[in-house]
């Protein structure tokens, strides 16, 4: 895998602090720099603590793509659709990653700990990261989801 450029963002809950920390280093060792939101411990905590600060980091362009973990997925993808430009989407499968990123220019994955493994969680990770949005017939769709309904 060649250098990446840019800094990935990656926070979770106490359910995928483990997960998180196993990411962190197979993302250092593709050579990305990493960002860690938190949590720091699998001390029972509030999901949305650290994935609004995450969330709004994205939301305002300091990262270009995030990870976000929690027993579900839900919870985490919840608290980060809540920002305009955030398109979080919870993945439990290589082909939801790749269409994720292809047609819905997903910029945020959203990884259900207690549901895949840490490999296959890497796995999607290495998609999400080297899989580009196709553009075309899916741009105005994707322009679309930031649009605030009155």
């Amino acid at each position: 895998m060649a250098k990446p450029l840019e800094i990935i963002a990656i926070g979770s809950d106490h359910a995928g602090f483990l997960m998180k920390e196993y990411l962190i280093k197979i993302l250092v060792g593709w050579g990305y720099e990493v960002k860690d939101f938190g949590t720091f411990s699998e001390e029972r905590m509030d999901y949305p603590d650290p994935i609004h600060p995450l969330a709004n980091a994205v939301e305002h362009g300091e990262y270009g793509r995030g990870v976000i973990i929690c027993g579900s997925g839900n919870g985490v993808a919840m608290v980060a659709n809540k920002y305009p430009h955030v398109r979080a989407a919870l993945c439990w499968e290589e082909e939801i990653v790749k269409l994720a990123r292809q047609h819905n220019d997903a910029n945020i994955i959203s990884i259900p700990a207690r549901f895949v493994s840490n490999v296959l969680a890497a796995d999607m990770v290495h998609l999400f990261l080297t899989t580009d949005f196709e553009g075309g017939r899916h741009e105005e769709r994707v322009k679309k989801i930031s649009e605030t309904i009155q």
